[in-house]
């Protein structure tokens, strides 16, 4: 890659997607940082990289929902940076939907975060990856595979990004890498009373390592698939202490 290559992260105003930030920042990256409803974390961290190396981060507010906006979202980072080397699908709904409770609006919400609107958004980005033999990488789930009780559609739809990675693989070659992380227990969900004290200790306790991760994990992780990985395609990397070495 190029010196100092732009990134697209899609949530990255906090938690992960902001480790994420910070990390590839860390290794040389220009930021275009999206965000939902996040813009005041979004703002504060742009001003943090901005002011360890000015004029290298950015902020653009969409709703991954709206096909349009992800059009905007792309020519931003083209309008802003001149260019675009990686995207890195972070943003994600997660809530649970137990089977005779699941909506129509779940449906929207759960499947246009974590499928439709990484889907779209590598659809629109693929040209200027192309031109810069870029890379994506999308973030899924230990449970796209090995699904979770309570969280069918949640599942599902990872399911789908992580099926939709080799395929992008497959019909974006040899320009452009396409490859997944899939965290195990990084960091709680917040606001999620379904996992209680006893259930968190026991997906620690079934965790080969013992211990839960840290959002640098994920974030090293995909820093090494973009920057460190140019003969890796079309492939996941679970990040999660052995968990599901036998789940």
């Amino acid at each position: 890659m190029s010196v100092e290559p732009v990134v697209l992260i899609t949530g990255a105003g906090r938690r992960v997607g902001a480790e994420i930030a910070r990390t590839l920042h860390a290794a040389g990256g220009r930021m275009l940082l999206h965000f939902r409803d996040s813009g005041a974390d979004a703002g504060a961290l742009a001003a943090e990289l901005n002011a360890l190396r000015p004029g290298s981060a950015a902020c653009v507010q969409a709703d991954l929902r709206d096909i349009a906006a992800l059009d905007r979202l792309v020519a931003e980072a083209i309008a802003h940076f001149g260019r675009l080397d990686a995207l890195v699908n972070n943003a994600s709904s997660f809530f649970a939907t137990p089977v005779g409770a699941i909506t129509e609006s779940a449906w929207d919400d759960l499947m246009g975060s974590n499928l439709k609107g990484p889907l779209f958004l590598a659809q629109a980005a693929a040209p200027h990856l192309a031109a810069t033999c870029g890379a994506i990488v999308n973030i899924v789930d230990v449970h796209a595979e090995r699904p979770l009780k309570g969280y069918p559609l949640y599942c599902a739809a990872k399911a789908g990004l992580l099926g939709l990675t080799r395929a992008l693989a497959v019909e974006l070659g040899p320009q452009v890498r396409v490859n997944a992380v899939a965290p195990g227990a990084i960091a709680w969900p917040e606001g999620d009373g379904d996992f209680r004290p006893t259930e968190r200790a026991a997906i620690v306790e079934h965790t080969l390592l013992k211990r839960i991760g840290e959002p640098t994990d994920i974030a090293r992780t995909v820093k090494f698939l973009i920057f460190d990985a140019p003969y890796i395609t079309g492939q996941v990397i679970n990040v999660d202490g052995g968990r599901t070495a036998h789940l």
